[in-house]
Order: structure tokens, then sequence, then C-alpha cells
């Protein structure tokens, strides 16, 4: 199993509308990549453990799929759609990156 994870970085003065890609963003993301999609997991950032702390992540999101190669294939298929939503939610770059997951419950 490989997870594609997107992270939204909390930098200062940056802009992310949650409730925009919590309700909106996400829904047609998976839309759009449900026969490839095995699993989803998103979080929203509170803080780096401290109270009242900034969090490092405005927002991480975690896609699973059977492979790299499926997930590159339906992200390419759509990447020109989904990238044209991002500016209606936040002005930061997200970093993605391609994992092996180890273990789920």
């Amino acid at each position: 199993m490989i997870a594609l994870n997107i992270l939204y970085p909390a930098k200062e003065g940056a802009y992310f509308d949650s409730g925009y890609y919590f309700d909106r963003h996400m829904p047609s993301m998976v839309q759009k990549l449900r026969n490839s999609l095995r699993g989803m997991t998103l979080a929203q950032g509170l803080n780096r453990g401290r109270a009242h702390s900034r969090p490092h992540y405005f927002a991480v999101c975690e896609l699973l799929f059977d492979s790299t190669d499926a997930a590159q294939a339906v992200f390419a298929a759509h990447d020109e759609a989904l990238g044209e939503d991002v500016h209606n939610y936040t002005d930061v770059k997200p970093v993605m990156q391609i994992s092996e997951v180890k273990a789920r419950s």
C-alpha cells in the first residue's frame, strides 16, 4: 500500500480556508480519484504539541493507493482540475510525499 501525503505548511501570514478545503475541495478530489483510492485521512493542524503554539501544517491529507503507479496515474489524469482549485483555499504551495505504508490498523 502506498500513501500520498499532501501537507500544507502553516506559514506566518499565509491563507488557508479549512471550510472550503474540507467541505468542497476534498469531496471533489475523492470523486475524481474514487476508482483508485483505497482510503484516506484528513487532519487539521491544531498546534506543535504545546497549547497556543502554531501548527507546522494547516492540514495533512493522506490518500491510500495500491501502488505508486496507480497514485501517479490518477493524479496525472486530474492534475489540472485539482490544481486550478488550490487558489480557492490557500496561497501556500503544498508539500507532497509518496510513502510506503508499513502498518495500518
